[in-house]
Order: structure tokens, then sequence, then C-alpha cells
């Protein structure tokens, strides 16, 4: 006979606990770039991603989990492990494709947007998924079991410590992020469903680089730092213990911003399609991969997106080069060839292509101050040796 009261104790346990609201997209500070660089793959999804990188408590996973809020809500097959849609085909899994083209009407709910977290230590086969290993032994038929890829489909894949995840398993997701389809071929079982997601990554460059290739395949990248403006700190501090101390109240007082960004958002991916980018803007970026020599035309294609987003983003119709200079950097500085010998970093060899080839005339001045300066300093060097007897000791440098 079983107990009453460990029946109450097992039920009270059961029950799921109450999830804790997250911090608030507007009330993170500083890291604009960072933050407009999310915001935009919210906008556009096919820029390819985001990836991260800086040191400890910079913000970064805060800011992804942040970012689910800001998303609106989805329409979905219920209880479909692929997240499918019940009108659109090219976001339907494989049963609910099957159900939907044998003439029948899909049921329709609505859901939030999934963020699906991938762990240092998961395997191939959790990732794009396997075979149903119950229903093989129990009924002798075999099924695919659904991996991360297919719980991330319509929603976003975050991969925290990106760099320290095997290539090869980093090589997988991002070809299913690149093509929008993940193909699994497994103990016989062999299937192809889609995985339309957002790829955001990060990590800490002090524990290891991302091989270029793998670098090439994000979008977007940021490099974070750690915040000096000293009110910006006070600020983010006040506002974290404020968290802390009472997170649902404090995520409603900064519900109204919140709604702002969110409804910002949907507006901006509804004029996506009416935004119009010249010609003459899209030759200078390409000239000006062109001229940082970046390998293949991922540059080329992300820039234009990320451009065209910012633009619908501030309501406007028409992309300009100011536009592009606000996102070109955060598409190219991960896509340069890196020489450990040259002192400047990519953000820095990007602005000066994006000057030399929208401001010709600025770059040349600076080129010309640069050349007699070095001339004075050499005159002036020659100078101070002068007059000295060959092999002389000239003192310290």
């Amino acid at each position: 006979m079983r107990c009453p009261v460990f029946a109450a104790v097992v039920a009270e346990r059961a029950k799921p606990a109450a999830r804790i609201p997250t911090l608030p997209f507007v009330k993170i500070a500083g890291q604009e770039d960072m933050k407009l660089a999310i915001l935009l793959n919210v906008i556009d999804p096919k820029i390819g991603g985001v990836l991260i990188m800086g040191e400890r408590g910079t913000g970064k996973s805060v800011a992804v989990r942040a970012m689910v809020d800001l998303l609106p809500e989805i329409d979905v097959v219920p209880d479909d492990p692929f997240n499918s849609s019940p009108t659109d085909t090219n976001l339907m899994g494989p049963s609910a494709l099957q159900v939907y083209r044998s003439g029948e009407k899909l049921p329709s709910g609505r859901a939030k947007t999934p963020l699906v977290e991938l762990p240092l230590g998961a395997t191939e086969d959790r990732i794009c998924g396997t075979i149903d290993i119950e229903k093989a032994l129990q009924e002798g038929i075999k099924a695919y079991e659904p991996g991360l890829l297919a719980r991330a489909n319509r929603g976003i894949l975050y991969v925290d410590e990106v760099n320290l995840l095997d290539d090869g398993l980093v090589d997988v997701v991002l070809d299913s992020a690149a093509s929008g389809l993940n193909t699994v071929e497994r103990e016989g079982v062999s299937i192809i469903h889609p995985a339309k997601f957002i790829m955001l990554g990060s990590g800490n460059p002090q524990e290891g680089e991302l091989r270029p290739q793998l670098l090439d395949r994000f979008g977007m990248s940021v490099n974070v730092t750690t915040l000096l403006d000293v009110d910006m700190r006070t600020q983010m501090v006040l506002d974290k213990m404020a968290y802390e101390q009472d997170p649902d109240d404090f995520c409603y007082q900064a519900s109204q911003e919140q709604n702002q960004l969110r409804q910002r958002l949907v507006e901006a991916a509804k004029k996506l399609k009416g935004v119009h980018m010249p010609a003459e803007v899209r030759l200078k970026i390409s000239e000006i991969c062109s001229l940082l020599d970046v390998d293949g035309i991922r540059g080329d294609i992300v820039t234009n997106r990320a451009a065209k987003a910012l633009v619908a983003f501030e309501g406007r119709e028409e992309v300009s080069m100011t536009d592009v200079e606000k996102v070109i950097g955060l598409c190219l500085n991960h896509r340069l060839r890196k020489d450990p010998l040259d002192p400047m970093d990519g953000g820095s060899k990007v602005k000066l292509a994006v000057q030399r080839i929208n401001r010709p005339k600025e770059a040349a001045e600076a080129d010309k101050a640069k050349k007699e300066a070095k001339e004075k300093a050499q005159a002036a060097a020659a100078n101070s040796r002068s007059g000295k007897k060959a092999g002389s000791w000239g003192g310290l440098p």
C-alpha cells in the first residue's frame, strides 16, 4: 500500500520549478557592437549568426539568453520535435510534412522561440540525432530520435566556449546553419529535416582560437572587453543587484522598454524586403573586401545583408555608405588573414580600407602626414648621431 504522505511529497517534488526571468536585454550596459550584431541577426537570420569573443564576465552569455525574450512567438504543430510550422512546408519535419501532403490539416499552436544550448560534452549523435533504441527494442522498427539541431529549428542554437568544442562538431553545426538542413545517415536510418536557426557562439580567446575556416562560417564577429566607463560600470552593478533581489519586479519595470524594442524588431523584419541598396554602395563593399584580400565572397554577402538590416531597424528605406561603415567591421574583422608580427588588429585595418575607398582625399592626407612624420624622425635620429666618431658609444636608447 502506498503511503499518502509519501505520494504527496513525490507529487510536490514533481512540480516544475517556476522559471526565473532573464535579465532584460535593454538593461545590458555598454557592449553596443555585441547588442547591434545580435539585433541584426534577429531581423535577418540569413546573416549567419554571431561569434562573441571576450574575457570572462563581459556579459556574453547574459546577452544571448536575454535575446530570447525579444523574439516573437511562433506558430508550431503541438508536440512536434522539429518545431514544425503548420503552413510552411519548408519548415516542417518529416512526420508533419507527410500528414500535410496527405491532405489533412495540421493542428496549430503558439510557442516561444526556442533557445537550445549545446554543451561541450555533446556527441555527434546527440547533436544530429540517431536511431531510437527504445522503439528498436520494443517494436522492432527503425525510428529516428531527433537531436539538438531538430530542437533548435526556427530558434537559436547557442554554443558557449565554442573554441573548446571539437572542430568536427563545430563544422557539422555550421554546415546545418548554412544550408538550413540536417542530413542524418545512421544504422540504416536516412532522414533530412529542416534546421533553420540563428547560430550564436561565444568564447574566451585566452583559451584558444578557432580555425580560420570555421571563423569564416560565422556571419559576424564581435570582440568584447570589460566595461571601463565608470558610470556604465556602476549602473550595471546596481541593475544586477536589483535584478538578483527581485527578478520579477525588475523585469516588470523594464517591460515597456522591452516591448518597444520587440515591436521595432518586428517592424524591421517586415520592412527588410523593401530596403533599397544602390549599385555604387554594393560596388564599394566589394572594393573594400578586395582591398583587404578577403577570401571568398561570404564577407561581401554578409555586409550587404547587415547594412540592409540596420537600415530597416532604423526605419529607413535606402542604404548609404554611412550604414556600411557601422557594420562592415563586424562582418570582416574575423575574415582577414592574421600576421602574428602585425601590431594592427583586423578592425583597424577595415577602418583604414573604408577610409581609403570612401574618403580617398582624407586617406591621402593621412598617409602624407605619416610619411612626413617618419622622415622628420629619421632626420632627427641622423642629426643626433652626427659629429661622433665611428664606433663611439651613443648612450642608452
